[in-house]
């Protein structure tokens, strides 16, 4: 895979987007056919995770690819990431609820701290650094556009069709805002937790209907797009390097 990424990083980045989908959808498919949900599924997230992780550190990348503290450390600049924090708890805003048995609990809900981990160093790290080099504005519109259209992969696990359309857009618009605070901060640190809290509350989010979903989804959007306004009148921040601390670009 290294000798991939040195010639060309948009192809790995591309690869490891189909390696996750593919394998990820094998994994729900396997853990689904033996009544033990995510059970499949949570050792692969493990793995990948630690793949990553251990490719990355090796090949000495973490600033390069945002796994390092929030550039600066001056919270305040950005609102102590309250908005982070209401969108990574609006699964919760219906009240919790507990849909599975304790074991399958726990495995869907370290599964989705893993996917978020995962999707953030694969399409915030790898597909936008990757475009990024060439043009920065399509790598925007390209790294949140496939994040949320990524979603549509849900359809294969039996998803309804209206819940995947407002996951599509509310995820490009999350994806987007994701991006710009990778830009900002230069770390991947904050989207990755509130990516994998958002994913892992699901686990204890009740029935919904179609309106209250669309409501919060244009509530989603319209945090996700108003924070990235905000954070993009600041100036950017980036990381020198893994031993030196964040400076001022």
């Amino acid at each position: 895979m290294t000798s991939i990424f040195r010639k060309n990083p948009l192809l790995f980045a591309l690869v490891w987007i189909a390696i996750y989908v593919v394998l990820f959808s094998l994994a729900d498919s396997l853990s689904d056919s033996v009544d033990i949900r995510s059970c499949f599924s949570a050792v692969l997230g493990g793995a990948i995770s630690f793949l990553l992780f251990r490719w990355i550190r090796r090949n000495e990348l973490q600033s390069y690819y945002g796994l390092c503290k929030v550039a600066g450390g001056d919270l305040k600049r950005y609102l102590f990431f309250i908005p982070l924090i209401i969108i990574a708890s609006v699964n919760l805003w219906g009240g919790v609820t507990i849909r599975y048995p304790p074991l399958e609990t726990i495995l869907v809900f370290v599964t989705m701290l893993f996917v978020g981990f995962i999707e953030e160093v694969i399409f915030r790290g790898f597909l936008f650094k990757a475009i990024l080099e060439k043009r920065a504005k399509l790598a925007i519109i390209i790294s949140s556009v496939t994040f949320g259209i990524g979603h549509s992969v849900n359809l294969l696990n039996g998803a309804e069709y209206w819940q995947t359309f407002l996951q599509i857009g509310y995820a490009i618009a999350i994806g987007y805002l994701f991006t710009i605070l990778f830009i900002k901060t230069g770390s991947l640190l904050p989207g990755i937790f509130t990516h994998g809290a958002l994913n892992a509350f699901s686990v204890f989010s009740g029935q919904s209907t179609f309106e209250q979903d669309t409501v919060v989804s244009v509530v989603l959007i319209l945090i996700s797009l108003g924070y990235a306004a905000f954070l993009k009148r600041l100036p950017q921040k980036t990381c020198a390097s893994d031993k030196q601390h964040c400076l001022d670009q």
